[in-house]
């Protein structure tokens, strides 16, 4: 039976991975923050399945905790998602997410390096590495511009990945992933902040929903079908490679707010206050990602449209604040 160690298990990607690995009978482990650990609702992801993982409640910062886990379960496979996600472009805003992201990342690669050579590791990277392109759409050769502290923090990550993996021979690589949604997406991110906003609009306890700019377009998948892609990277016959994983298809999130309320026979113009402090600098060049290459090289390909994962997403949002009023 294979094991896999995965980082930030509670969150979306973490927790379809987990589910992922199960089903094809892995012994999963989990590394989570010990505040989450104690908080069920933080464990909310991982509740339906959470008696068949087996967690270890540290901070990736302790060393000496990294250190024993990775001594005592020996794992074949670590997938690295605990991060700072929140992407904000003032550069004052947060002077602890440079090493909240990185440090992490090279104790794991250090330790899997003096303690278990053969693990093969994958590292969580964003589209935000690309941050302000030169071309569009991107793939594995675009030059790398980020913008935003979170995107220079994967980058830095990113190339200490390809320096473990060409200094030490070790299996492990990138998954420059652009922005994958689903009903476990965490609440500050716009397409869950539309859909729980609307599932409230619904039940009448609120009336309007504040956003930015509502012409913004990303390139938006479906995250069951991202940790898909994870998983074939770190099993992939030719060895460790960088892959972009998209849908290439842009959306605005102006499309995104008239399908949410189209599902439930209502017309966005009514409910969207428009907030000018939520704004994102200007992007002359979209982030959209082509894929090509781990669709020919692996297969894999995106199976969920655009609409049918905002449909998912609502309908979810609107049954989950059903139950907790009655």
């Amino acid at each position: 039976m294979k094991r896999a160690l995965i980082t930030g298990i509670n969150g979306q990607d973490g927790s379809y991975l987990a589910e992922l690995l199960l089903e094809k009978e892995y012994e999963v482990h989990g590394i989570v923050r010990p505040s989450s650990y104690e908080n069920i609702n933080k464990l909310e992801n991982v509740q339906h399945f959470i008696k068949k993982i087996k967690f270890h409640p540290f901070s990736l910062e302790d060393n000496l905790a990294l250190n024993k886990v990775m001594r005592t379960i020996q794992p074949d496979e670590c997938y690295h998602f605990a991060a700072q996600s929140y992407v904000d472009y003032s550069f004052g805003s947060d002077s602890t997410i440079m090493s909240t992201n990185f440090n992490p990342t090279l104790n794991l690669l250090n330790s899997i390096v003096e303690l278990c050579p053969d693990c093969k590791f994958y590292f969580s990277g964003s589209s935000e590495m690309f941050g302000n392109p030169s071309s569009s759409p991107q793939d594995e050769q675009t030059p790398f511009n980020p913008r935003s502290l979170y995107g220079i923090s994967k980058l830095a990550s990113h190339f200490l990945v390809n320096n473990f993996r060409e200094t030490y021979g070790l299996y492990a690589c990138t998954g420059i992933a652009y922005n994958h949604e689903s009903p476990r997406r965490g609440y500050q991110f716009v397409t869950r902040k539309i859909t729980s906003g609307l599932a409230k609009i619904c039940a009448g306890t609120t009336h309007k929903i504040n956003l930015g700019n509502i012409d913004a377009v990303r390139d938006w998948g479906y995250a069951p079908d991202y940790v898909r892609a994870m998983w074939m990277m770190l099993n992939n016959p030719s060895g460790p490679k960088n892959y972009v994983i998209a849908t290439g298809v842009p959306h605005s999130v102006r499309e995104f707010l008239k399908i949410a309320f189209e599902t439930v026979d209502m017309s966005y113009e009514n409910y969207i206050v428009i907030d000018k402090d939520l704004f994102r600098p200007a992007e002359k060049v979209p982030l959209v990602g082509d894929s090509s290459r781990i669709k020919k090289e692996l297969g894999w390909d995106h199976t969920r449209s655009f609409r049918e994962i905002v449909e998912e997403m609502v309908f979810h949002d609107i049954e989950r604040l059903r139950e907790k009023i009655h």
